[in-house]
């Protein structure tokens, strides 16, 4: 089967979920022999020809905040359908959901995947909100099959629009390079700092742990794993009130990102919009302690493998949270153990690619 990949900024993995996706599902689908098209921006990625067993088209589009997703789409879509003409289309991010169609009429069945109500994210004024809205709302009948990745986002996605999404989880993998560099590089020691890894926009809440991690009496210091385009002020403002016990390595990935997870002493994902974070599922194969916050999709993914905190009380409840872990190291241990087990039984990627795999051969059979 040709499958191609469309509507992310591209792989290698340079930015967010999203990506990390896309280039451990074309990994997956390139080993059972499909042949694997990934759309890349060439402004967000690395120059390659193929990558992950798949092969890479690097197409323009407009650096925008507000145009550059879905006019790099609606060009991954035309060269497509002109070009490739694939068995089916797998989209990513429901702002896409306009282009989707664009690929039916053309005779490319499509999935398009949906991570959650981007229209919550704080970084949009309202009018974009109400824009993203209708993408939302229009998401389920724009490709073949529309699906999500947790059942609290297929939930609310229900209670709003009236359609239930099919959801496929994530998948995670990331192994213990054994080295050291990052660590290093940073001046940590392993086992002894709380690690926070994410784009750096105001629903990922950076903001409320960096204020928790101002209430903690403790030596450890606080990493800041991260970055993001047109959110500068934002940026500006967690740094300015950080402290310098806070470290902003900025972006950091491959072996670098997966000592980090590895070796943390405790990891914080606060974030209170989207579906399921990878991030989550990977520092849970990972066996590092987790602390999530009280966001549906969050509390799905860890069961009772991680602490947890209420995203109505914060920073207070955070540090709470924060301080008991930090007190006690067996506890610790306990959590990281419990979340190995779970996300090797619940989340692989292999489960995830064979997931999409069935869907994509129904589709390609009706049509």
């Amino acid at each position: 089967m040709r499958i191609a990949l469309v509507g992310t900024r591209g792989i290698p993995a340079a930015y967010s979920g999203f990506e990390t996706a896309v280039e451990n599902l074309a990994r997956e689908f390139s080993a059972r022999g499909h042949e694997v098209t990934v759309y890349c921006r060439p402004h967000m990625t690395e120059r390659r020809d193929e990558h992950a067993g798949a092969r890479l088209v690097h197409l323009p589009t407009i650096r925008s905040k507000y145009l550059d997703t879905i006019v790099h789409t609606a060009l991954s879509t035309g060269h497509m359908v002109a070009t490739e003409r694939p068995d089916v289309a797998i989209y990513f991010i429901a702002g896409n959901a306009p282009v989707v169609p664009f690929a039916r009429m053309a005779g490319v069945p499509s999935i398009l995947q949906i991570d959650g109500m981007d229209s919550e994210r704080a970084k949009w004024p309202g009018a974009a909100r109400a824009l993203i809205r209708q993408f939302e709302h229009m998401s389920a009948a724009a490709a073949t099959i529309a699906v999500t990745d947790s059942e609290s986002v297929a939930d609310l996605y229900e209670a709003r629009f009236g359609r239930r999404l099919l959801a496929i989880p994530y998948g995670a993998a990331l192994p213990d390079p054994g080295t050291t560099a990052a660590l290093e590089a940073l001046g940590l020691t392993s086992g002894e700092y709380i690690l926070f890894v994410g784009r750096l926009v105001p629903e990922n809440n950076a903001h409320l742990l960096v204020d928790a991690y101002r209430q903690l009496d403790t030596a450890w210091p606080l990493v800041v794993v991260g970055d993001a385009p047109y959110a500068d002020d934002y940026i500006g403002g967690l740094k300015a009130g950080a402290g310098d016990r806070v470290i902003f390595p900025g972006y950091v990935f491959g072996d670098g990102y997966a000592e980090l997870v590895h070796n943390c002493g405790v990891m914080c994902v606060p974030t209170g919009v989207g579906g399921t974070h990878p991030v989550i599922v990977e520092a849970m194969a990972a066996g590092a302690p987790l602390v999530v916050s009280d966001h549906a999709p969050n509390l799905e993914v860890v069961g009772d493998c991680a602490a947890t905190f209420s995203l109505d009380e914060a920073p207070p409840s955070l540090a709470r949270v924060l301080n008991a872990l930090l007190t006690d190291p067996e506890g610790r241990s306990g959590r990281g153990r419990a979340s190995r087990v779970r996300a090797g039984s619940l989340f692989t990627w292999s489960r995830c690619a064979e997931r999409y795999l069935a869907i994509a051969d129904t589709i390609v059979a009706r049509r």
